[in-house]
């Protein structure tokens, strides 16, 4: 029950990002580079300063291996997600991310032999089935593509990067140390840009998604998927579209009609079915 419910506060964290990294981007017209510079960094602020105080320097000797692939796949996230916020609503984006996730993680599953139950699999299905429902563009508009195509980039980075979590043994410190290196590549980006971003009041979710939904959410998700088949971890982060399009919502007045109920009863039933001993 404490691993449901950890995982299901780290799910509700990730879609507050959803909602908080479109508002910063797409509603506020913050530069993409800005606002993961600034994401990155109060998050690393926040886990550094939170490692050193409760066990010090010797906490940050991450293994090489995991801490550059940690700062890649990282990285490689925070850049399809940002760009791709500024093009496509929270839900939708959230969508296309998690389900790209979901692919990922189900391809590693099978590539490692590990098993994948029945009801797993029917509960994927399920539930990916409420996904695409709910892609379904309302009156013919189209998504678009670009937008599309870098959150699904986006998708595959997160993936890799909570696969790469199996293997981190401090889960807060691996976290600290994965946001300061990703804060080197996020730097570059915004120095390759032509001028002087414009700052908007984006600045405030861009920095509350890096200190709180980001920084301290990973930390807890790096915590909690050693502990997670990661087929069952792929299926959990479905959930993430439904809760994402609800804050959407409430905060950006993107209000669901009755399709979208239709595709979160899916996507929760099929997240229960997963759950099935088989």
């Amino acid at each position: 029950m404490r691993l449901f419910a950890l995982t299901s506060l780290v799910m509700l964290a990730f879609a507050a990002n959803s909602v908080l990294n479109r508002m910063a981007v797409g509603v506020a017209g913050l530069d993409p580079a800005l606002a993961a510079v600034l994401r990155l960094g109060a998050g690393a602020g926040v886990l550094m300063a939170l490692v050193l105080a409760r066990r010090g320097t010797a906490a940050l000797r991450v293994a090489p291996g995991v801490a550059a692939a940690g700062m890649a796949t990282l990285f490689l996230y925070i850049l399809g997600f940002t760009l791709a916020n500024g093009r496509i609503d929270a839900g939708i984006g959230a969508l296309i991310l998690f389900g790209s996730v979901q692919i990922t993680m189900f391809a590693a599953a099978l590539l490692w032999r590990e098993p994948v139950g029945r009801w797993r699999v029917i509960g994927a299905g399920v539930a990916f089935s409420g996904l695409a429902v709910l892609m379904l563009p309302a009156g013919g508009a189209a998504v678009d593509p670009t937008g599309a195509a870098l959150m699904a980039l986006g998708g595959i980075g997160w993936g890799l990067y909570s696969l790469n979590g199996r293997r981190a043994g401090d889960a807060l410190a691996a976290t600290a140390v994965n946001f300061t290196l990703a804060l080197v590549p996020a730097l570059v980006w915004l120095g390759l840009g032509q001028g002087t971003p414009a700052v908007t009041w984006g600045i405030w979710p861009a920095l509350l998604s890096g200190a709180v939904t980001s920084g301290m959410g990973y930390a807890l998700w790096y915590a909690v998927v050693p502990r997670l088949a990661a087929s069952l971890a792929a299926v959990a982060q479905l959930s993430v579209p439904v809760l994402a399009a609800l804050g959407g919502a409430a905060l950006l007045a993107e209000v669901p009609g009755p399709r979208f109920w239709f595709a979160a009863a899916l996507v929760i039933g099929g997240i229960a079915l997963s759950l099935r001993r088989n």
